[in-house]
């Protein structure tokens, strides 16, 4: 007697379903990871920026009122995979985000000057802000 070998068609309908069920919940969390990396980009750029202002206010005793001030090229120069622009004005820096975030949204970074230099705070404005959910953890809503 020949034993059949294989698959039954009930079997691979359940593998089928075990690995959309997975998909389902991988694909979501992948591209809110890739939102995250593209914010991460956009602060990344803007490092510039900031040194660039930390160093006029270190020198000129006040922050600089754009980026032509700063030293920096224009804003719409700055830019990158995600990033439209990154923008000076009177010391603090915002940056605009294109469709691999948010369209339109942006992210910025307020100088506060201390005796040590000038330190950091990020924030996303509640109507034109990147969503909570995509900012690095020291950005987000109640942990800065």
């Amino acid at each position: 007697m020949n034993a059949q070998k294989g698959f039954t068609l009930i079997e691979l309908m359940i593998v089928v379903a075990i690995i959309g069920i997975l998909a389902a919940i991988a694909i979501p969390a992948y591209q809110d990871y890739t939102k995250r990396s593209h914010v991460t980009e956009g602060l990344n750029l803007a490092g510039g920026a900031k040194a660039a202002v930390a160093e006029f206010s270190s020198s000129q005793g006040t922050y600089p009122l754009d980026n032509g001030a700063a030293g920096l090229a224009a804003a719409n120069q700055i830019k990158g995979n995600a990033v439209d622009s990154v923008t000076v004005a009177s010391g603090v820096i915002t940056i605009a985000y294109n469709a691999k975030v948010e369209a339109g949204k942006t992210l910025i970074l307020s100088p506060t000057t201390s005796a040590g230099g000038v330190t950091w705070k990020c924030k996303a404005d509640a109507s034109a802000g990147v969503n909570q959910k995509y900012l690095p953890s020291n950005c987000r809503t109640g942990s800065n």
